[in-house]
């Protein structure tokens, strides 16, 4: 189990009992656990404010929610599970007759044990979600239900981090804080990008990296609303980070035409590591891209996940527990985004930097000895020069000649070091850095 996987797993742990939503204290007390962590700026944006086609909703809070049967007892209990109460529910503090409360009642006939996730942030309602197998035990004529929460003007609350490098150019990365207890569907991705930014910290980078920790939908909306124009001009990829804790197979969802850098390096980046994992299509988006990747806003961004969300029966139940997400789950995402960053950060176009084909021997990278196996690293030196033509990077390189990314790297570093390779459109190549490993 690696070390990173269990610093994840520790923070989620942390975060796991916190109510969260779109907006209110339990955001803030995210972030504010996550700001022990990375400097994150905290950012308010009041209710009622237009953000494009959208307005932010008024902010919800919640204290205590519960229904007790004729005996006093509860058997509905917010204190136990805050999935049992329907997002953004109203106050309600009332007897109700069984009939009226199964008019609020939520739950799912085909999972009986588990608690599902229930929201009406547009629509004012009160509601309960309960586990089925408890739904068919109600037997009393009267209930009491109570739900201690407001609704009230307030803010939208989300968290940004600009780490800066050595030209403006970006790399963005994002990922949301507005579920509740969930823990690959919510927390795997603000838990694996708090430590990608602890690990970017510590490096020598070439681009800028835009962070952000958003509610999910209306605070990726408000985010744009307010930097949209700076990130037209300067994100070249970025990733959308979520269900990224489970040990089950891997998933890639790419932008919406699936031609960006984005797409290009994740996609290089997972078939170099001989994993399994399923393509899937942008018809079948569900989460923060949708915002991302919309006409008109057009950024290249893309997600790579463990089990993607909707495909796996846990998803948005109580049964998306911290029994479902693992450190190594969580390591193995960690991994291949760190090298999504780390192949961003090193890609270029390359040109020879002399007329035919240079002599490998006077540079010692032609063997003095001729023996089975020693043709293969002139070979694969000769094919990466040949495409080093100024019009193909590494990845294209790399497709090319069928080696995977890294040796291109390796040989590449090797050829860039006897100025046999010069970086194309380049101000400054000396400061070009291979090791950000």
């Amino acid at each position: 189990m690696a070390s990173e996987g269990l610093k994840m797993y520790e923070l989620m742990e942390k975060l796991f009992p916190i109510c969260r939503s779109i907006t209110g204290e339990g955001v803030r007390e995210t972030l504010r656990d996550i700001q022990e962590h990375i400097p994150l700026e905290v950012k308010e944006v009041p209710s009622g404010t237009e953000v494009f086609d959208w307005t932010i909703p008024r902010e919800w809070n919640i204290n205590d929610a519960y229904v007790k049967n004729d005996q006093g007892e509860k058997i509905i209990d917010f204190q136990q599970n805050n999935l049992h109460v329907m997002g953004y529910s109203v106050p309600v503090d009332k007897r109700v007759t069984r009939e009226e409360l199964e008019e609020h009642l939520y739950s799912l006939p085909d999972q009986p044990n588990a608690i599902p996730y229930v929201t009406s942030y547009y629509k004012e309602r009160w509601g309960f979600c309960i586990r089925h197998g408890d739904r068919t035990k109600l037997t009393d004529r009267e209930y009491y239900v109570k739900i201690d929460s407001s609704l009230e003007n307030g803010s939208l609350t989300y968290g940004e981090l600009i780490i800066p490098g050595e030209q403006r150019e970006e790399v963005f990365l994002s990922t949301y804080i507005c579920h509740p207890s969930m823990a690959n569907n919510e927390l795997s991705g603000p838990v694996l990008l708090s430590h990608l930014v602890k690990w970017l910290r510590t490096k020598k980078r070439k681009y800028t990296y835009r962070i952000v920790f958003v509610p999910e939908t209306i605070g990726a909306l408000t985010y744009l609303s307010r930097n949209l124009e700076e990130m037209k001009e300067n994100i070249i990829a970025g990733f959308n980070i979520t269900c990224v804790g489970d040990d089950l197979e891997y998933s890639f969802l790419p932008s919406r035409y699936g031609n960006t850098l984005s797409d290009r390096v994740a996609l290089k980046i997972m078939e170099d590591s001989d994993i399994s994992f399923k393509k899937y299509s942008f018809l079948e988006r569900g989460s923060d891209e949708r915002q991302y990747c919309s006409p008109g806003i057009d950024l290249p961004i893309a997600s790579i996940m463990r089990t993607k969300y909707w495909e796996y029966p846990e998803y948005h139940t109580s049964l998306d527990n911290l029994d479902f997400v693992s450190p190594n789950g969580l390591q193995g995402a960690f991994d291949i985004y760190k090298a999504c960053i780390e192949l961003i950060e090193q890609n270029e176009k390359f040109m020879v930097n002399c007329l035919g084909e240079p002599q490998l021997g006077k540079r010692g990278l032609y063997p003095t000895i001729s023996k089975k196996g020693s043709a293969n690293r002139v070979r694969d030196i000769l094919n990466v020069l040949t495409y080093a033509d100024g019009t193909n990077d590494l990845i294209d390189i790399s497709y090319i000649t069928g080696l995977p990314v890294s040796d291109v790297l390796d040989i590449v570093y090797d050829l860039y070091n006897k100025n046999l390779l010069i970086v194309k459109e380049r101000e400054d190549i000396a400061s070009f850095d291979f090791q950000l490993n």
